[in-house]
């Protein structure tokens, strides 16, 4: 897989240590238990697969070659480049302006470019109506789009089963910035519709069924639907894609749950499965799914809590959360900087959109086992940071750079 250049600020020798160490002991990526780190009195258990994905590296190094070599350019983002706050703020430090929030609402008009300005277009893409406000501009936008292959991948195959004649389903939250990509762009070219989660899902289904009519369909999935999306006809063939940041587990379940109401008012086999509905487990993204693994390994260790890091509006790292929360006490940090002492953690609860306080979250057993992740937009560099953290209180900060030597000479990392 190719190799990015990645500003060194984000790297880690501790992290890319062990990533290495494991990547040649498990090529196949078949192992999905954590790496222990033993700092005696505090144990550490890191995800086998956690950071920056190949999506996250390709867009951070496009965005930062642009703002090195255009010097003398305005630089603006289409929105965040990422759902990590230090990427963006380095980016921002660096003079890159963004023209509109994560939900789309706009911060400095469209009006104010020229077509001498640089716009960088993020991660997540971006809706067809935008880029051709910036194409009748006269900005270039190919050559400075930062769009995830991945995310890609899912456009193309959006395209692929509406030449064959299928509504594309999208498994996604609604105002989110890809999935409102992933809309426009299945939408030119098939009916469209939005779901984000499994009771949506049911709820299409009856439209299937006909038990539900059009005009409670208009009323229900109001303003994530296409223009002229007639549930009686349109849902007669379907394929379901999604939002690549999801629990891949919950796409499966919603576009298995759709087959199975297709097989039994269509009465279908697996000869006329095709007929109605379309196979497209292939949109499903690799790191996400390989994260989502990883934590769900991670689990089966005995362990106290668990810290998750990465940006609170981060799709993917919220549902890394969401898998720890169902096993253990788990704290969703941005950064060391949110571990305040021993005592006291500022973490994030994403169900209710605040930050907590609380009081006496390590354990005060010895050796305490902490559990240990990050989402696909956070840089290595903030894991370390908050595994030194952690290891300060347990005067184990020696420990870490003993395990650097030992990893970086050629020792096998334990499991």
């Amino acid at each position: 897989m190719k190799q990015f250049n990645v500003p060194f600020i984000y790297r880690s020798p501790l992290i890319s240590a062990i990533k290495q160490k494991r990547k040649q002991q498990d090529k196949m990526k078949k192992d999905f238990t954590p790496t222990l780190l033993n700092l005696g009195n505090v144990h550490i258990y890191l995800a086998r697969h956690f950071g920056f994905c190949y999506g996250v590296e390709n867009a951070i190094e496009i965005a930062f070659r642009t703002v090195d070599e255009n010097p003398d350019k305005r630089i603006f983002l289409l929105s965040e480049m990422i759902h990590n706050p230090h990427v963006n703020e380095d980016l921002q430090e660096r003079g890159v302006r963004f023209l509109q929030d994560t939900h789309g609402k706009q911060l400095l008009p469209f009006e104010s470019l020229t077509p001498n300005d640089i716009v960088i277009t993020p991660a997540f893409g971006t809706t067809l109506h935008i880029e051709k406000q910036l194409n009748d501009i006269g900005l270039e936008t190919k050559q400075f789009n930062t769009t995830c292959p991945f995310v890609e991948k899912v456009w193309n195959r959006s395209e692929q089963i509406a030449k064959r004649g299928y509504s594309i389903i999208i498994h996604g939250k609604p105002r989110h910035e890809e999935t409102r990509a992933t809309f426009s762009h299945s939408a030119v070219n098939a009916p469209a519709v939005v779901v984000k989660d499994m009771e949506e899902a049911i709820a299409l289904g009856k439209y299937i069924t006909g038990e539900k009519t059009a005009a409670q369909f208009s009323s229900e999935f109001e303003g994530r639907f296409s223009e002229g999306f007639d549930p009686a006809e349109h849902l007669q063939r379907i394929g379901v894609v999604n939002q690549t940041t999801m629990l891949a587990a919950d796409t499966q379940a919603i576009a298995d749950y759709l087959k199975q109401v297709m097989i039994q008012h269509y009465r279908l086999t697996e000869a006329t499965l095709a007929e109605h509905f379309a196979d497209t487990r292939d949109t499903l993204c690799y790191a996400t799914n390989d994260n989502q693994t990883a934590v769900s390994g991670m689990l089966n260790t005995d362990a106290d809590i668990a810290l998750v890091i990465g940006g609170y509006n981060s799709s993917n790292t919220s549902h890394l959360v969401e898998l720890c929360e169902e096993k253990l006490p788990t704290y969703f940090i941005s950064s060391e900087a949110k571990i305040q002492s021993k005592e006291k953690i500022l973490h994030y609860n994403f169900h209710t959109k605040e930050e907590v306080l609380t009081t006496g979250f390590l354990p005060l057993n010895i050796p305490a086992k902490l559990l240990i992740t990050s989402g696909a937009s956070c840089p290595d560099a903030l894991v370390e940071d908050v595994i030194r953290k952690i290891a300060s209180f347990y005067h184990a900060e020696d420990k870490i750079e003993a395990l650097i030597r030992e990893w970086t000479s050629g020792a096998s990392i334990p499991t």
